[in-house]
Formats: C-alpha cells, structure tokens, sequence
C-alpha cells in the first residue's frame, strides 16, 4: 500500500490569487536572453535556490531524471567555450539550411560565445536516461524529456525571479559537455545556461510574444 500523509496546502483568497497571479505575470514578462553578461560576482545562494526549486518539478514515476552542473572554474568555462564554438561555427557555416539560417537572422546570432566564459555561472543541466539502483542495477526512466523540461523552466523562472539574466544555449551536438564534466554514459546534456547580471551596455533584439489570443483555446 502506498505510503502518504496529508497536503500541505495554503488556500488564498481569490483577490489575493489573482493580485499574485499578475504579479508574477508582469515580473516574467521582463524576462529577456541575454548574450552580454557582467563578469560580476553572483551570490552562490542565488545558484543553489534555483536548483532547489527546479528539483522540484514534477516527473515520470518522480524519478527525477536530471543532473544539475554548475560550473565556475574559468579553466572548464573556456574548455566549454571553444568545443562549444567549433561545434556552432561548423553548424553556421556547413550545417545550417538557409531556410534554418533566415529564422536566426533577426536574433543576430552566431558561433561566438563568448558569454560562455563571461557569465560568472554555466549551470548544465543533463537528462538521465535511466537510473542506477543500490546494486548498480539499471533502473528504467518515464518521460524525461518532459521531466527536465518542466524543470528547466522552473530554473529560469527562479535565476529571473533572483534578479538574475540567463540564456538558453543548446550546442548541437553537445557529447562535449559529458566529457568536459566527467559525466557517466547515462546522462545526456540537456541544456546549457550561462547566469549571471547582464553587462551594463547589454542589448537585446527587439522581439514580441504571441498574444494569449494565439496560444490558449478555451472550450
């Protein structure tokens, strides 16, 4: 039988639900990738909240299926970088359609990555693919990709939520990161987010969302 005791649940009154709701609306609607970070120091405590909110995430079978590398030693940053732009300055220059090509061109993106040595932080977040058990036994894992997902957006909403900048980079292919970082064979690199405060001069494309018109059906 299944083990469980009673939900810890705080229920609100609905002005106060819906006061918070906008709240935290209008605080993520200032989210923004940044490219140009501060070189500044962040408080580490801003770092481990983070990822302590992020494992909270639901998942398959709560398996939670991820791994989280954080990343300060300048050394690994810089190898990190330059396998980082080999692998993109192969994409953007061979891989790369010109269909793909066209749809990056208004983000004035490249195969320099030079936030990647910058940013005070690089928190790479890896998918285990299954699990081991006590005995080293491998153990089978449910929806990963959805799990880390979900994970993944909670760690941005956190870092925005701290005051801090980040950006979504996922150098393809990215085999790199597991042999920089020591990773074992069942863990894939999912993402890659350098964290920090962006630069004093830093700018950003201008860019819209799709209004709430577009993206919710309600029936």
């Amino acid at each position: 039988m299944t083990e469980t005791h009673a939900l810890n649940f705080e229920p609100l009154d609905p002005d106060e639900s819906v006061h918070r709701s906008h709240q935290f609306l209008a605080r993520m609607q200032t989210r923004r990738t940044v490219r140009d970070f501060s070189p500044r120091d962040v408080p580490f405590a801003l770092i481990q909240n983070a990822i302590a909110t992020a494992a909270t995430a639901p998942s398959g079978a709560n398996q939670q299926p991820w791994t989280f590398v954080v990343v300060r030693d300048s050394g690994i940053k810089r190898q990190i970088r330059e396998a980082a732009e080999a692998e993109e300055r192969e994409n953007y220059e061979r891989r790369m359609s010109a269909e793909w090509l066209a749809a990056l061109a208004h983000l004035g993106t490249n195969w320099h990555k030079p936030h990647l040595e910058i940013a005070p932080y690089l928190i790479v977040v890896f998918a285990q693919s299954h699990g081991i058990g006590p005995n080293g036994e491998k153990v089978k894992h449910y929806y990963v990709s959805e799990s880390v997902g979900i994970a993944v957006g909670l760690l941005i909403a956190s870092l925005h939520q701290a005051g801090l900048a980040t950006l979504t980079h996922t150098p393809s292919p990215m085999g790199f990161l597991a042999e920089i970082l020591g990773r074992p064979a069942h863990e894939r690199a999912y993402v890659v987010l350098p964290v920090g405060y962006p630069a004093d001069d830093a700018r950003v494309p201008v860019i819209t969302k799709k209004p709430l018109d577009e993206v919710m059906i309600v029936i």
